[in-house]
């Protein structure tokens, strides 16, 4: 009798009837002989309607600590529709909120981070034969007071949850069938990989995929969670997400990303001395502002440039706290880019294979695209550019390393 844990977005319960499908998913899979916990998100379209009453009644900043109460509501509602639910199957089954099920976290509202799961109640669930319906993105602090985990919060949920009792697998449900090599709407020719590492799957995480939410893998690899990511539309296998030595097909490259959520901050005629990158970018982290990339040119003059990038949605702050930063270290100026995106291609194969970048840059170039900035590490290589070249280089790339069981790069002379 396997353990699992199931965790449906909110995509897969938007109306009564999807509602319905789920209800019988659950069912289907406690009948075969499992035990099951299930982890649903709210409505689609909830969070946002309680996220925009919230900003009407307090502002564009409103109180934190009832923000969490308010917009938490979202996965309760999905909770106790989705137990009646599978109830009406004549299987039992029961709700439990954040605080109801143990879902322990800090006091960081809106953003809170998982520091345990006391599962007592839900292992008793599961030991009665029912099923424990559970809210995703959500906890309590040592306070008593509800916390939400961020945008995407209800995939970290289910992996915790799946950790904390020892589950065979979490299943991932959402609007497609798995993980593709690339986005499948813009590119005809992407394929579902059947099996991708913790690692590959962090990168394409950050790197633009949004299949998964980069905190649940996180989650999985620290604690050995298989992850299955499958359609809530459709049946049949989806991709699962393992331990490297568990996958066994070891492409060059298995997936091309994409993120236009990119900006690009220059600060020139920066002093080349010890703390100055200290000064530049503590201030921006104090701020909450994530930087990515980082790339520093040395000057002849003893001046250099620094040049980094910052989610768009921060560009605006973040640059006028770069340009009152470079007033107070004497930088010559600040320069901006609102209009770049980040295009990256990744896989394990890439530890045994020499000239993967300089193929990557070969390809850009033959379509007349301006690398700005690169970013490498073992198993991917990001670069710059500018925004409306984003889904050529997607095509392009996919084309030259996924398509048709594209050549092996050469090694570099």
């Amino acid at each position: 009798m396997a353990l699992i844990v199931q965790k449906f977005g909110g995509t897969s319960v938007a109306d009564p009837e999807r509602i319905r499908n789920v209800a019988r998913r659950v069912v289907e899979t406690q009948r075969a002989g499992n035990r099951v916990a299930v982890v649903v998100s709210a409505m689609a379209g909830e969070t946002d309607a309680l996220v925009a009453l919230a900003r009407e009644l307090g502002g564009d900043a409103p109180d934190p600590r009832e923000y969490d109460a308010l917009v938490s509501t979202g996965e309760q509602k999905t909770i106790a529709l989705l137990a009646m639910a599978i109830q009406e199957h004549g299987l039992p089954a029961q709700s439990f909120t954040g605080m109801q099920m143990g879902m322990r976290t800090d006091r960081s509202h809106t953003r809170a981070r998982i520091e345990r799961v006391e599962a007592t109640r839900i292992r008793e669930t599961l030991d009665e034969g029912g099923v424990a319906v559970l809210a995703g993105f959500q906890g309590i602090d040592e306070q008593g007071n509800v916390t939400t985990l961020g945008r995407g919060g209800s995939d970290t949920s289910a992996v915790a949850v799946a950790a904390a009792l020892g589950a065979d697998v979490c299943e991932i449900y959402t609007d497609v069938d798995g993980v593709f090599t690339t986005d499948p709407n813009l590119v005809a020719a992407a394929r579902k990989l059947e099996r991708v590492s913790y690692d590959e799957m962090l990168e394409m995480a950050s790197l633009g995929a949004k299949v998964l939410q980069i905190r649940s893998v996180l989650f999985a690899k620290r604690y050995g969670v298989p992850l299955h990511v499958r359609s809530s539309f459709h049946e049949g296998e989806g991709t699962w997400v393992v331990a490297e030595e568990d996958v066994m097909e070891r492409p060059v490259v298995s997936g091309v990303t994409y993120n236009r959520d990119e900006a690009k901050i220059r600060v020139c005629g920066v002093k080349d001395q010890p703390g100055v990158a200290a000064k530049l970018f503590t201030p921006l982290s104090e701020a909450g502002v994530v930087v990515d990339m980082i790339v520093q040119n040395l000057g002849h003059d003893g001046s250099t440039d620094m040049t980094f990038t910052v989610p768009r949605h921060d560009y605006a702050r973040a640059l006028s706290q770069a340009q009152e930063i470079a007033a107070e270290i004497g930088a010559d100026q600040v320069e901006g880019d609102g209009e770049i995106a980040k295009v990256s291609i990744v896989g394990l194969g890439m530890k045994d294979h020499a000239g993967v970048a300089t193929r990557m840059f070969q390809t850009l170039a033959e379509e007349g695209i301006n690398i700005q900035l690169i970013s490498t590490s073992e198993i991917k290589v990001s670069v710059v550019i500018e925004e409306k070249y984003a889904e050529l280089a997607v095509r392009a790339l996919h084309a030259a390393f996924v398509e048709d069981g594209a050549a092996e790069p050469v090694a570099e002379s």
